[in-house]
């Protein structure tokens, strides 16, 4: 079915076969969406340099896969692990630090559709009790939904479309929400000398180590250096 667009008074609904878009400033009806929780990055096994966000159904057992850049998986792994703050504001902490200031809060991502295997997203937005809603891409969204602490939603349609049932030899490949391999994100494979250096090392020198890595912008370094931290704790 075509999208249509129904012109009333100075409100514009347009829609589609796959969900409703509201314009800024309307009531709008969320029936139909399903939350999604972020189940892991991994390497796209389709596009060299990209990676594979993976979204799963908080209520079932379906998972979104969704392609996107190294940037944003960067960005997003970076929003996740909470022990690593950079020392400079990335693209997407600027945008949190920017509405904060303004008093702009994200409440709710939406991936409202599906066209030739692209997502589109929307940010909902909300200041003084006016909601706004912003087109943006999919990968962004979801980056700064990490960083206000949004819900992610979709439509039955979409997951129906092209969600995938998550079988055992899905989740062997896909790292937990828990245990995000960020050596694998931030950066190529690591060294093992470098590990076995690390482990000669005390907590101390290893928290040094920790924040001159951050410090430094070498998120690679940083997160192989957090792992070894773990371990002792």
């Amino acid at each position: 079915m075509p999208s249509k667009t129904v012109y009333t008074s100075k409100i514009i609904l347009s829609y589609s076969i796959d969900c409703l878009i509201f314009a800024p400033a309307i009531a709008v009806s969320y029936m139909s969406l399903i939350q999604l929780d972020i189940k892991g990055i991994s390497y796209s096994q389709t596009q060299s340099g990209a990676y594979a966000l993976v979204l799963t159904e908080i209520d079932g057992n379906r998972t979104l896969p969704i392609v996107i850049g190294a940037f944003e998986a960067q960005s997003i792994a970076i929003a996740l692990e909470k022990e690593i703050k950079p020392p400079r504001p990335l693209t997407h902490d600027l945008f949190k630090t920017f509405s904060d200031r303004f008093q702009i809060n994200v409440t709710k991502v939406i991936i409202h559709k599906l066209v030739d295997g692209v997502f589109f997203s929307s940010l909902i937005c909300e200041r003084d009790g006016l909601e706004e809603i912003i087109d943006a891409r999919t990968s962004d969204a979801i980056a700064l939904a990490t960083r206000f602490n949004a819900p992610i939603f979709t439509y039955e349609a979409i997951l129906e479309k092209a969600g995938i049932y998550l079988k055992l030899d899905a989740e062997e490949i896909i790292s937990d929400t828990n245990d995000y391999e960020l050596e694998e994100i931030l950066g190529e494979d690591s060294d093992t000398n470098s590990e076995n250096e690390l482990s000669k090392l005390s907590l101390k020198e290893l928290n040094e180590a920790l924040n001159n890595a951050v410090s430094q912008e070498d998120y690679e370094a940083a997160a192989i250096i957090r792992d070894e931290i773990d371990k002792r704790v």
